[in-house]
């Protein structure tokens, strides 16, 4: 049954980041919206929209203002009216979002793995191999599983890393399997098993945000919503949550529907992947997650703890 169009006139205006993944998610979410209402093809308009994020490329995002950086300027075009609604990344959401925007929707969830680029196995990886990564999380789990290996800053979208790790920047690189799926580059790099590195909460998930008061947009985009995606991204954001994490702080956290509840798994480590702490836990409800965030902290060394500044 399709739903009744927005009050607001076409076209709608959908804000994205410029890159190339960010321009094929948003061509994802308006395709899913024209077949979800019938909608012509010129009845949503992608505005590309240039964030802190794309501009600054030289520096981890942890040292110069975080996840925001990816946000504030669609957040900014979305309150002011500029655009009707915007897509993200939900990894790259921050956890604590403005009251006056609401995730609307999200899209089914991809392949939540990690592919290395450059050897077959992390095993495989050469004796101190330079791995490109300005990820803390995925630099701390390769620590701990090859503390040999050394961890060189890489930034850009998913051309700008391969091209780094062609010219010789680094021996091997992490990219996350979603966004080379959707980009049509299933055969670059190889899979790595979640038992082996526990993804970032969020990955492989698309989200679409409105105005929280826009009642039209947002009964729109609940025609698109993947309800079982969306409560397993709402635990691992509320885990984040709970946490008080940030873009220093390794952390990687799984939710996967489970019956009627949500098989949780999530993992705390040192910047250097010396020191670990995991838990497990079956959920009923997303806000649940939080209840596990506290017993990892209860039980995390020192040098861990103190990575959750929000704590």
């Amino acid at each position: 049954m399709t739903m009744p169009a927005p009050a607001a006139p076409f076209p709608l205006r959908l804000g994205t980041r410029g890159s190339p993944l960010a321009l094929v998610q948003a061509h994802m979410v308006a395709a899913a919206l024209r077949a979800a209402h019938g909608w012509p093809e010129d009845a949503i308009v992608i505005v590309p929209v240039k964030t802190t994020g794309d501009r600054v490329q030289d520096r981890p995002l942890a040292e110069i203002g975080g996840k925001a950086l990816w946000t504030k300027e669609l957040d900014g075009a979305l309150l002011e009216g500029a655009i009707d609604f915007a897509v993200h990344s939900m990894k790259d959401v921050e956890t604590i979002r403005p009251a006056a925007i609401r995730i609307a929707a999200i899209l089914p969830r991809a392949d939540v793995r990690d592919r290395l680029i450059g050897a077959a196995t992390i095993a495989g990886l050469p004796h101190g191999a330079r791995i490109g990564t300005s990820s803390p999380r995925r630099a701390a789990q390769l620590r701990q599983l090859r503390p040999d290996v050394t961890i060189i800053p890489f930034r850009g979208n998913v051309d700008t890393r391969l091209r780094k790790l062609r010219d010789g920047e680094a021996d091997a690189t992490l990219l996350a399997a979603a966004g080379l799926d959707r980009l049509d580059r299933p055969d670059i790099g190889h899979a790595i098993a979640i038992d082996v590195m526990l993804p970032a909460p969020a990955q492989g998930a698309v989200g679409i945000e409105a105005r929280a008061d826009d009642a039209a947009m947002l009964a729109a985009l609940a025609a698109i919503d993947h309800a079982d995606t969306h409560a397993c991204v709402t635990a691992e954001r509320a885990f984040l949550a709970a946490l008080g994490a940030d873009c220093h702080s390794p952390v990687a956290a799984l939710a996967v529907r489970d019956g009627d509840g949500i098989a949780f798994r999530a993992e705390l480590l040192s910047e250097d992947g010396a020191e670990r702490i995991t838990g497990a836990a079956h959920l009923a409800s997303p806000d649940e997650a939080g209840a596990l965030a506290d017993d990892l902290l209860k039980r995390a060394p020192a040098r861990i703890a103190a990575l959750f500044t929000g704590r």
